[in-house]
C-alpha cells in the first residue's frame, strides 16, 4: 500500500477557499503521479464560523488537528470581525499550540515575474528567511495601565529563551547545509540597541556556528538587511532572525520576488505538526471573483510536500510553477493574470499530469 498522509485543511476567509481548492487540485495530481495518498479533512475556522457560532478555535478542533500530518491553511481575516481577534485566536494559537517554532519563507524570483528592483533577475533573488515563530514580541507578555487616560502606560515584552533561540538557529544552519547553495547564513538583529535580546541571539549564533565549519556566517543589523535586500539581494543565501524582524523583512522580501500573490510560507515544527499557507492574506475585496492568483497557495503545498519528505513530488510542483509563470501568466497581480484562479490551477495540474 502506498504511503498515506492526513492533511487538515482550513480554507479560511475571503479568497482562502478559492486558492486552497487549486492547491488541493495540484496536490491530488502530483500524489497520483508519485504514488502516495492524501486524505483531506476540512475545518471551517474563520470569520464566517465565528460570526455564526461565536467559536474561534475549540479544544476539540485542536485534538482533531493534532491527528494530522500537516495543516494546509488558506487565509485568516474577515472584514466583519475585529482585526486581531481571528489572527491571534487562530493563527497565533495554532503556531503556539503546535510549537511551530520556525516560520520558513523562501524568496525566489522566477523567470517572467516582474520585480521592482532595477537590473535584478532570478539569478539575484534566491534566498530564504528563517524566522523564530513562537517567542519575541509575539509571545504576548506585557500589559497596560490607566488605559484611556493621559497617564496610560503600555508595555510589550520580547521574550527570548536560550532554548527557543538555539533551536531556531540550529534549524537555519541545517537548512542552509541542505539547501547547499552559497552555504552562507546571516544573522539579522539589532545588537547596538536591543543589547539584551540580541546578545543572546549573537552568542548562541556564534556558539552553534562552531559545529558547522562548512557554513559561512555573518551578521547585519535589521535596517541594513532592509537596505541590502533592495540594493544587493544576491548577497543573501539564508537569513535567520527573531519573530518581529522576520515578520517585517519577509514582507519586504515578498515584493522583491513579485508580490504577495506568489509568496509561500511554512510554520514548522520538525518533530510535530506543521502548517503551510500563502502569505497574501484573505483579500476579501476579491472574494468570489475568480481573479486571485493561486500560485502562492500552490507553492505552499510544495513546501508541505518538502517538509513531509516527498521531495520528488515537490520538485514537480515547482517545475510546473516555473513553466506557468514563464510562459502562461501575463502578470501575477489579481485580475491581470489572463486566466481565472481555477484556470491557473488547471494549467499547473495539467503540466504535471502530462510531463512527469
Amino acid at each position: 500500500m502506498s504511503k498515506q498522509y492526513n492533511i487538515a485543511v482550513i480554507p479560511g476567509d475571503g479568497t482562502g477557499p478559492e486558492v486552497v481548492a487549486e492547491g488541493i487540485k495540484v496536490l491530488e495530481t502530483v500524489a497520483e503521479k508519485c504514488g502516495f495518498g492524501l486524505n483531506f479533512s476540512y475545518f471551517p475556522l474563520g470569520g464566517d464560523h465565528y460570526n455564526a457560532t461565536g467559536e474561534i478555535l475549540s479544544d476539540k478542533t485542536l485534538e482533531s488537528l493534532a491527528a494530522s500530518d500537516a495543516i494546509y491553511l488558506g487565509a485568516i481575516g474577515h472584514p466583519d470581525v475585529k482585526p486581531g481577534l481571528l489572527e491571534k485566536g487562530i493563527l497565533l494559537s495554532l503556531r503556539f499550540h503546535f510549537d511551530q517554532y520556525v516560520n520558513l519563507r523562501p524568496v525566489k524570483l522566477y523567470e517572467g515575474v516582474y520585480t521592482p528592483l532595477k537590473d535584478k533577475g532570478p539569478e539575484d533573488i534566491d534566498f530564504v528567511v528563517v524566522r523564530e515563530n513562537t517567542e519575541g514580541l509575539y509571545a504576548g507578555a506585557g500589559g497596560s495601565l490607566k488605559r484611556g487616560t493621559p497617564d496610560e502606560v503600555a508595555v510589550q515584552e520580547s521574550i527570548n529563551t536560550r532554548k527557543g533561540v538555539e533551536r531556531c538557529i540550529r534549524f537555519a544552519f541545517e537548512y542552509c547545509r541542505k539547501r547547499n547553495k552559497a552555504k552562507k547564513l546571516t544573522l539579522c538583529g539589532k545588537t547596538n540597541v536591543l543589547t539584551f535580546a540580541f546578545d543572546l541571539w549573537e552568542r548562541t549564533f556564534n556558539e552553534v556556528a562552531k559545529e558547522y565549519p562548512d557554513i559561512e556566517t555573518d551578521y547585519a543589523h535589521v535596517d541594513a538587511i532592509c537596505m541590502w535586500m533592495v540594493k544587493n539581494p544576491e548577497w543573501f543565501d539564508v537569513i535567520v532572525t527573531d519573530n518581529m524582524f522576520g515578520d517585517i523583512i519577509t514582507d519586504l522580501a515578498a515584493m522583491t520576488q513579485g508580490g504577495m500573490g506568489i509568496a509561500a510560507g511554512a510554520n514548522i515544527n520538525p518533530e510535530g505538526v506543521s502548517m503551510f499557507e500563502p502569505i497574501g492574506g484573505s483579500a476579501p475585496k476579491y472574494t468570489g471573483k475568480g481573479i486571485i492568483n493561486p500560485i502562492a497557495a500552490i507553492s505552499s503545498a510544495q513546501l508541505m510536500l518538502e517538509t513531509l519528505g516527498e521531495d520528488k513530488a515537490a520538485s514537480f510542483i515547482e517545475k510546473a510553477v516555473i513553466k506557468v509563470l514563464r510562459e502562461d501568466i501575463k502578470d501575477v497581480a489579481a485580475g491581470k493574470m489572463g486566466f481565472t484562479t481555477q484556470e491557473v490551477g488547471d494549467i499547473v495540474a495539467e503540466y504535471i499530469q502530462k510531463n512527469f
